[in-house]
């Protein structure tokens, strides 16, 4: 193993290509139970450095308590511990909040995760206060998560620092795509250089760690995890050429991203493809709708043309 690679894994909690799971599901608030398990063997076999489950590509915000109850306890029975389960708490509610917790923590997660609160956006005072009550509150290690473009709220820098007394917050997700936002949350490493910092935005995974990044929650990575994984330990290691390959194969890949004008197309193109490829039924939480066959035939059409340039994990 590289000796930055041994380090990062050594000090931090979370590093590497951690992707951002898709809810597979079958109808109304029905899981797609083969499907889900197809998946995490999917991920796991690809080589990824923990799963994130109930993020924005996980639709969470769009599912009951009680579906998203039974995908945590379905999805830590089945990784038993082989790498790290987080599990997104973010909410309108703050007690839900905590509920969703204690079951990550009852199931078997590592780690849970949280955005700013949606709909009434919070100053930086009241965000500061939220999370600091509800710290405490909560059994598990806390990841912050940055998504403004979803929330309209950021964890402001100084926030941030005010958050990183609190032992139990062990590192931040950034899906701001402002890179210069990302570069500075590197200071924090001055109040806790055990954080974890890790980017959402796949198509900046070199930039992130040439910065002292972590590592990526990638949507792309339930597609190909193999692509993502080689990408992160490539940039890891410096590897100029093997980057510069990989690089324009996720950049090919992203493709699927512009197909169709809908708000919704990145969770639709990401379950269109997993469902191309046969791991998971393409059904989405309403009110949205899966791709209809010409879209289908579009995101088939760029899968065609990279799929043999997707490195396959040399497994130990």
């Amino acid at each position: 193993m590289h000796l930055r690679a041994f380090h990062r894994m050594a000090n931090r909690p979370f590093h590497g290509i951690v992707p951002p799971m898709v809810t597979p599901l079958s109808d109304r608030d029905a899981l797609d139970v083969e499907g889900l398990q197809r998946l995490v063997e999917h991920l796991i076999v690809g080589g990824v450095h923990g799963i994130f489950i109930l993020g924005t590509t996980g639709e969470a915000p769009s599912l009951s308590y009680r579906l998203r109850r039974e995908l945590i306890g379905r999805v830590c029975q089945q990784v038993e511990a082989r790498v790290p389960v987080l599990v997104g708490i973010t909410d309108t509610s703050f007690v839900e909040s905590v509920h969703l917790a204690q079951h990550a923590a009852d199931s078997g997660a590592a780690a849970v995760v949280l955005s700013t609160p949606y709909y009434f956006p919070a100053g930086q005072t009241e965000l500061a206060r939220y999370v600091c009550n509800l710290t405490p509150q909560l059994p598990l290690p806390l990841m912050l998560y940055n998504m403004p473009s979803l929330t309209k709220v950021w964890f402001e820098l100084e926030t941030l620092r005010e958050l990183a007394e609190l032992e139990q917050i062990v590192g931040i997700k950034d899906s701001s795509g402002d890179m210069e936002y990302f570069g500075k949350l590197m200071s924090l490493r001055d109040i806790r250089p055990d954080w974890s910092i890790m980017l959402g935005p796949e198509a900046l995974i070199p930039e992130a760690i040439a910065l002292g990044g972590d590592g990526a929650v990638t949507g792309g990575a339930n597609v190909f995890p193999t692509l993502f994984v080689q990408c992160y330990q490539a940039s890891v290691e410096g590897d100029s050429q093997r980057l510069r390959e990989l690089r324009q194969t996720i950049n090919d890949f992203q493709g699927i991203y512009e197909i169709g004008k809908y708000a919704s197309r990145y969770i639709k193109a990401t379950k269109c493809a997993m469902s191309l490829q046969g791991i998971c039924d393409d059904f989405l939480a309403e009110p949205f709708d899966r791709f209809h066959a010409p879209e289908r035939a579009r995101v088939q059409a760029i899968l065609e043309t990279i799929e043999h340039r997707v490195p396959q994990m040399k497994l130990a």
